[in-house]
């Protein structure tokens, strides 16, 4: 994804799932775990980049933590202290905060939390895209989920067999392997204000694959 041009990359809750990741993302600034993994944790789960025009982003991702496999530190504390840190529209011109969790309440709770805070609040985790984006009152761009970029004709981006055996029978059989059918992209535009940090114009993206396309 580096390779390919993407500006930042966020892990989620299978961050650590490769043990290379452990000294790769300690190295590689352009990589973010979560906020609130622990703090012994290598990584950070939020920085501060540089872009041009002498404008800073700052991007964090945290874990939610309701119907998650392990527990985590609070992520509404953890990112309430990074966004008082780096005050949107002083220190930096733009906030996005990932929330990273399986319950959509939860991740509204997020956006509202952050609300007038930070310029985008979206969601990931759930691999489906939601059509909830929206800028709340306060001017934070919001979206439950993203969606995921790959195969759609596909159980959440794996292959069909394997999901459905286990559905059916109750056992597994195989690994998981991708779907690798034609892809869809999935994302979120957002257009913000450099004086304020907050959200101009919020659009879905869809392109590609079997989705229904949603262009800007």
């Amino acid at each position: 994804l580096l390779e390919a041009g993407a500006d930042v990359v966020t892990l989620g809750d299978h961050a650590f799932d490769q043990k290379d990741m452990l000294q790769f993302v300690e190295a590689e600034p352009r990589v973010l775990r979560p906020l609130n993994f622990s703090k012994s944790a290598p990584g950070k789960g939020a920085r501060v980049y540089d872009v041009p025009g002498g404008r800073k982003i700052l991007v964090a991702q945290v874990l939610g933590q309701v119907f998650m496999k392990r527990p985590f530190d609070d992520p509404f504390s953890a990112i309430d202290a990074v966004l008082r840190a780096a005050p949107l529209g002083r220190q930096v011109q733009a906030t996005l905060v990932d929330v990273h969790c399986e319950a959509t309440s939860e991740k509204m709770g997020m956006g509202h939390y952050c609300d007038g805070r930070a310029s985008i609040v979206v969601g990931t985790h759930t691999h489906v895209p939601t059509a909830d984006a929206m800028i709340l009152p306060g001017g934070t761009a919001y979206q439950s989920d993203a969606g995921m970029c790959g195969d759609y004709n596909s159980v959440i981006g794996m292959d069909k067999a394997e999901p459905l055996r286990r559905f059916v029978t109750g056992m597994p059989k195989a690994r998981f392997e991708p779907a690798r059918g034609p892809a869809t992209l999935s994302g979120l535009l957002v257009e913000t204000d450099d004086a304020t940090g907050k959200a101009l114009s919020v659009r879905m993206i869809r392109e590609g694959g079997a989705l229904q396309p949603a262009l800007p």
